[in-house]
């Protein structure tokens, strides 16, 4: 890489871009992250796209986590996808079909009015809503947006550290490749070799009309995966009894839930609530993510396979989202700063954007999915990360980077970490709309607005 500050896209083109993606992308009440190969409403998508879309409409992000969170779990769960009942089944793979939520997940509260998936995402939604929140203060409190949402996500926090907790060590713990978000990363590559994968016969694979196969993930994980829900949902989307087969301490899933923690305290008093718990339990996680994920050997926070409970020795990017955390030992955010600066992250030296997995890895790949290209993602919460703990110069060429990429790209879903080039879909939802808060936090031109009104969420059917 060149020394010296990328060049930066005209404001102007990448405003009317993101812009044409999120309108373009917008059903009406929610986003979907791309039309072909995501036609559905994606959990933490929207939370990411919230942010985003804040700049051209507060009321319309604000629609966006409400539609989303009328399809929470009585359990306080919220999915990890909310079917469109429009769109054709054959579309999209595992489809609701496959979850049969209301039925499958009735004892956990499922909701009978909506399909959706029985598994979780991270929990950006609670930081999500602050920033939305704070982009228009006066419509926020003229729509009871915070009074409606806070129980809801206070509800959600409390489903992951109590039902979640599965080491029984204060973490939240994933049960599918899929919860991270993170999909085939390298790190769930050994504690997937324990799961039968189910018979090649018994899915398909939607994705692979979309994407190259070379971008995606292989039939043999996809087989895990689908075996892995399977037997999730047949057991009920239950989360007690034994540990299952796939038990995980990720720490992006965990840094996400204190950022988002630290952001219900921000929420609590404005809807008359005491913020103190928050900030409590903010605390109790971040003493257990460093005490039980924080490796000084890597530099790195690592993943903790709880069927063992050792760490997995991957370098993933997850371990540098703990740079998000406020009261992150300042130690240990300067020696994460020197780990994504460094060989296996290149970030500012050899790497234009932070790849999701070890450039110097056994498994790197620049093109397939979660196993080395960059995501939009994982760079604004760095970005962010190196902004709050005093690398503003190193967040500014990072920044400037994704937004050229962004540009160059197409609004990729993922690009190659080194040349920027256009990998899986393109007009991706969240690139667009993290871009665009790249964009708006830096000096130039502001976005229009684009009004919404209010949803209500449907009224349940007697189960």
């Amino acid at each position: 890489m060149e020394s010296g500050e990328p060049h930066q896209p005209a404001p102007p083109r990448l405003l009317r871009g993101a812009r044409r993606v999120l309108l373009d992308n917008w059903t009406g009440t929610s986003t979907v992250p791309s039309h072909g190969l995501y036609p559905h409403q994606w959990s933490w998508d929207s939370a990411f796209i919230a942010i985003g879309l804040r700049h051209l409409s507060a009321p319309r992000a604000q629609r966006e986590l409400e539609t989303l969170l009328c399809a929470q779990w009585d359990d306080g769960r919220i999915p990890h996808i909310v079917f469109n009942p429009a769109v054709p089944l054959d579309a999209y793979f595992p489809s609701p079909d496959f979850w049969r939520s209301s039925r499958a997940g009735a004892a956990a509260g499922a909701p009978a009015t909506v399909e959706t998936s029985g598994i979780v995402q991270p929990p950006v939604h609670a930081l999500a809503c602050l920033l939305v929140h704070r982009a228009d203060p006066r419509t926020s409190a003229r729509r009871g947006f915070l009074a409606r949402l806070y129980p809801k996500l206070a509800a959600w926090h409390r489903y992951l550290t109590e039902a979640r907790d599965l080491g029984g060590h204060g973490l939240v713990a994933v049960v599918h490749p899929w919860e991270p978000g993170m999909d085939n990363s390298p790190c769930w590559d050994a504690p997937l070799k324990r799961i039968e994968p189910a018979a090649p016969g018994t899915f398909r694979r939607a994705d692979l009309h979309h994407g190259a196969a070379a971008d995606r993930p292989t039939d043999l994980d996809y087989g895990r995966y689908v075996r892995l829900a399977a037997d999730y949902r047949d057991r009920g989307y239950r989360d007690d009894g034994p540990l299952p087969a796939f038990a995980v301490e990720d720490p992006g899933v965990n840094a996400l839930l204190i950022a988002s923690e630290h952001a219900l305290a921000e929420i609590a008093p404005a809807v008359g609530a005491a913020p103190a718990p928050h900030r409590a339990r903010a605390r109790q996680l971040t003493d257990a993510l460093v005490e039980r994920l924080w490796d000084p050997a890597t530099g790195l926070f690592l993943c903790r396979d709880l069927r063992d409970d050792t760490l997995i020795p991957e370098r993933g990017a997850a371990g540098l989202l703990p740079l998000i955390v406020p009261d992150l030992p300042p130690a240990l955010a300067a020696h994460l700063i020197r780990t994504a600066t460094g060989p296996h992250f290149g970030l500012g030296a050899t790497a234009r954007l932070v790849p999701s997995y070890d450039l110097l890895g056994a498994a790197f790949d620049t093109s397939r999915y979660w196993r080395g290209p960059a995501w939009f993602n994982v760079n604004w919460l760095v970005e962010r990360g190196l902004r709050r703990h005093g690398a503003a110069p190193l967040a500014d060429t990072l920044r400037s980077a994704a937004l050229e990429v962004a540009v160059s790209s197409g609004f990729a879903e993922y690009v190659d970490p080194y040349t920027g080039q256009a990998r899986g879909t393109r007009d991706f939802s969240w690139t667009a709309a993290l871009a665009l808060d790249l964009l708006v936090a830096a000096p130039g031109p502001r976005p229009g607005p684009a009004p919404v009104t209010r949803p209500r969420c449907p009224a349940p059917r007697p189960r």
